[in-house]
């Protein structure tokens, strides 16, 4: 039994889709309200603040990955994250099961360098802090020895779906409604952004690789590292739209968060749209040579289909170009 707690986020569905792809174990999703990804999985209604309720989700399971997530709100972060992991992983050990932690990077620093495994912690903000807290939770338990337990982390998402980001709100979002695209602070430093479903193929073969336990892993991404100004213009040309957009300057930003709740709570992670993102997952690469990563042409073209799809009109639709980047 492979269990996954937070099973209604993109990267879980799409992680569920991976795990029925990839094993023949039995799939448990648990939420306060899971839906069914695929026809045999088995749906556990818990809410991770409750001890027993996780306990009892988690129970039988034989490895167990955590994707909660909660909105971009500071204080319930503080009162409830932690709360979360702790009962997740207590319930983990009293089964037996081995543990899969779906981290981000807001515990790292926001600044040029390159960011591999080694990053050391230094978090700016609360939404930095908890996270760091929580990363350091599972670290002590991989260290306690009871469980294998590893992290696999992930930079800002771009994806299909109901994927949440800054850059799929501001920008994939924007153009696939019609409407000019916005860019946070500047639009000539490159980004690491990762395709949500190869996040999720990745959780996946970690969590059935038994040597990739007591470890963290940075998860693969596309390493051209686009500017904005280039995924735009890239994005643009796949949409068939005109490559404008708008550069949203920090002070502005600023002020819209004193207006804006959600615009406020985003404030902490401005710094590391003034600099270039360089996130390194060669680590990834090298014990994983067969895992294909979704290269960034390949991804918005999915983006668009789907989007063409959902309003059926997708007929006529030219296949994807013979391009040399897209693996």
């Amino acid at each position: 039994m492979q269990t996954i707690l937070g099973a209604t986020g993109q990267i879980a569905i799409e992680l569920a889709r991976e795990l029925r792809r990839i094993t023949t174990d039995e799939l448990r999703l648990v939420s306060r309200h899971p839906r069914r990804v695929n026809e045999d999985d088995e749906l556990v209604r818990a809410d991770l603040l409750d001890a027993r309720q996780t306990m009892a989700a988690v129970a039988g399971s034989s490895v167990v990955y955590f994707t909660a997530g909660l909105p971009p709100d500071t204080a319930l972060w503080e009162a409830q994250f932690p709360t979360m992991l702790r009962n997740a992983l207590d319930a983990s050990r009293a089964a037996g099961a081995r543990f899969v932690y779906f981290d981000n990077t807001y515990m790292y620093p926001q600044d040029d360098r390159v960011l591999d495994e080694q990053a050391p912690f230094e978090p700016v903000g609360r939404k930095g802090r908890v996270r760091a807290a929580m990363a350091e939770m599972v670290l002590e338990e991989m260290a306690r020895g009871e469980i294998p337990v590893l992290i696999g982390r992930a930079p800002e998402f771009y994806g299909p779906g109901k994927t949440q980001s800054i850059t799929n709100t501001l920008i994939v979002d924007a153009m696939k409604a019609g409407k000019t695209p916005r860019v946070p602070v500047r639009d000539d430093t490159r980004r690491t952004l990762i395709w949500t479903p190869d996040a999720s193929r990745a959780l996946a073969v970690l969590g059935n690789a038994p040597d990739a336990f007591g470890q963290t892993w940075h998860l693969p991404c596309d390493d051209e590292r686009l500017t904005y100004r280039e995924f735009v213009t890239l994005a643009a040309e796949v949409f068939d739209v005109a490559p404008s957009y708008r550069v949203v300057g920090r002070w502005l930003l600023a002020a819209l968060g004193l207006v804006s709740k959600p615009v406020r709570e985003l404030r902490e992670l401005l710094p590391r749209y003034g600099r270039d993102n360089r996130f390194d997952s060669a680590k990834f690469k090298r014990r994983f040579p067969d895992f294909e990563v979704t290269r960034y042409r390949r991804g918005l073209e999915k983006i668009r289909r789907d989007t063409l799809r959902e309003s059926g009109t997708d007929r006529g639709v030219p296949p994807l170009k013979n391009d040399r980047r897209m693996r």
